[in-house]
C-alpha cells in the first residue's frame, strides 16, 4: 500500500436507520487506495449495515458514500462496480464452478471467448483446477466454495471487494489457511478491499486498518498495533484481544490514579525477572496455567487478585500451581481510562 494512497472510499456523516431505530450514528471513513480495511466488533455493531451501505443494499437516511471522488449513494448496486462476498457465499448450488464464476461476465454481455479467458484465468489466481471448474458447487468444500465465491467476485474487475465474515462458516484450521491465503490475494491483485469480522485475531492478521464499531458508533480507527497497543476507548480496549482490569488493592500498591480504570494486556506482565528500572515488583502466587505449546497462560495472585500472564514457553521456566513467584509491573504499560 502506498504511503499516500489517495482515497478510494470515503464515508461521511452516514445516518442509517430503519424505522425508528438509528443503526448507524454519523459514521465517518475513510479507505485509501488498496487498502485491507476491517470493520470490526461485535454482533448487532453496525459494521455489516456500514457494508452494504457501501455496496448499495442500504440507502442512508443522510450523508455521502464516495468511492474515487464520485458520489454513489443513490447509484444502483448493479453500477458501484464492487465485488462482494457473502457470509453465506450465495452461489448457486446446481450451477458449475464454471457457470457461478462466469454469471457476472455474462450480464455485462461479454464475448463467449472473452468470458472463457477471463473465467480460466481467475480460477488459476484463486487455485481452483479446470476439473473443479466442471463440478456443480454443491460437490465442492467450503474452502473451495469460498475460492469460488472470491473469483466471482474478481472475475468483473470491480474496484472495491467488500467481505462480510467469509471465513465464519469454515473449521478453524481451514479458516487460518484461508486468511493467509485471502492476504496473499488481496496484496497480489492489489485490489481496495473492506472486510467485516467479529474475529478479533482475524481482524488483526489481515488488516491495514481495522474501524472497532460499537452499538452503531466507530469507537476507534487504526493500525492493528494502534488498536491493540493503544486503544482509545475502554471498549476497544476490553473487546481487543485478552486483558488484565487492575483492582482497588493493587491499584493503591502501584500508586494509580482512582478516578480512572486501569487495564494491562497479558504479555505486558513478568514473571521471575530480573527487576527493571521503574517497575513494581510483587510477590504472587500461581493459581493455574494453561498450557498452548508456544505460550503459556498463567493465572496468578497478587495483592487478592487473579492476574493472567503470558510467558513465552522456553521448555525450562515452568512455573506449577502453589508455587511463590514474582510478578513485575511496568506502569507505562497501562492503559487508563476516565471511570464514567
Amino acid at each position: 500500500m502506498a504511503e499516500q494512497a489517495a482515497n478510494m472510499i470515503e464515508l461521511k456523516n452516514i445516518v442509517v436507520k430503519f424505522g425508528d431505530f438509528e443503526a448507524l450514528h454519523n459514521i465517518n471513513v475513510d479507505v485509501k487506495q488498496g487498502e485491507f480495511f476491517t470493520f470490526l466488533g461485535p454482533s448487532g455493531c453496525g459494521k455489516t449495515t456500514t457494508l452494504r451501505t457501501i455496496t448499495g443494499f442500504i440507502e442512508p437516511v443522510s450523508g455521502t458514500v464516495n468511492v474515487n471522488g464520485k458520489d454513489i449513494t443513490h447509484v444502483p448496486i448493479e453500477k458501484r462496480n464492487i465485488g462482494i462476498v457473502f457470509q453465506s457465499y450465495a452461489l448457486f448450488p446446481t450451477m458449475t464452478v464454471y457457470d457461478n464464476i462466469a454469471f457476472g461476465l455474462k450480464i455485462q454481455k461479454l464475448k463467449k471467448d472473452e468470458i472463457d479467458r477471463k473465467v480460466r484465468d481467475i480460477a488459476r489466481k484463486v487455485d481452483l483446477t479446470d476439473e473443479q471448474l466442471q463440478k456443480a458447487v454443491s460437490q465442492l468444500s467450503g474452502g473451495q466454495q469460498q475460492r469460488v465465491a472470491i473469483a466471482r467476485a474478481l472475475v468483473t474487475g470491480p474496484a472495491i471487494i467488500c467481505m462480510d465474515e467469509p471465513l465464519s462458516n469454515l473449521d478453524a484450521k481451514l479458516r487460518v489457511q484461508l486468511r493467509n491465503e485471502l492476504k496473499k490475494m488481496q496484496r497480489d491483485f492489489g485490489i481496495t478491499t473492506i472486510y467485516v469480522t467479529h474475529d478479533q485475531e482475524e481482524a488483526l492478521t489481515l488488516s491495514d486498518r481495522i474501524a472497532v464499531f460499537n452499538k452503531g458508533y466507530i469507537e476507534q480507527i487504526g493500525t492493528p498495533n494502534e488498536v491493540y497497543n493503544h486503544s482509545k476507548t475502554e471498549f476497544v480496549c476490553n473487546f481487543i484481544g485478552d486483558i488484565n482490569r487492575i483492582e482497588p488493592e493493587l491499584c493503591k500498591k502501584l500508586n494509580l490514579d482512582e478516578n480512572q480504570n486501569h487495564f494491562m494486556r497479558l504479555e505486558r506482565i513478568r514473571v521471575n525477572r530480573e527487576a527493571q528500572e521503574g517497575e513494581a515488583v510483587l510477590p504472587g502466587e500461581i493459581e493455574s496455567r494453561e498450557y498452548y505449546g508456544l505460550y503459556i497462560k498463567y493465572y496468578i495472585r497478587v495483592c487478592g487478585q487473579i492476574i493472567k500472564v503470558i510467558e513465552r514457553n522456553d521448555g525450562i521456566n515452568i512455573y506449577d500451581p502453589g508455587q511463590q513467584v514474582s510478578v513485575g509491573i511496568h506502569t507505562r504499560n497501562l492503559m487508563s481510562y476516565p471511570k464514567q
